[in-house]
């Protein structure tokens, strides 16, 4: 397993692209398996990343961030708590 931390989180802000935070993560955090799904007002992120905390600090730059899950995927593997 290539990504360890399945990040998840939703956004509210004002004027959000899906497109321009798909091309900034993809473009400046590494991981896999993203996906950013919304409209203007509120997007979800899910993402594969080593570095949830990068993730987390780009999108508290957009606007508030909650519903925030960062699971280990690799602990889930061995049946412990992620």
């Amino acid at each position: 397993m290539e990504f360890i931390f399945d990040t998840q989180l939703l956004i509210e802000g004002k004027n959000l692209s899906e497109d321009s935070i798909n091309d900034y993560i993809t473009q400046n955090i590494a991981g896999d398996c993203l996906l950013v799904l919304g409209d203007d007002d509120t997007v979800k992120i899910h993402f594969h990343t080593n570095t949830p905390w990068e993730v987390l600090a780009y999108c508290a730059t957009l606007g508030d961030i909650y519903d925030i899950v960062v699971e280990n995927m690799a602990r889930q593997a061995q049946g412990l708590k992620g």
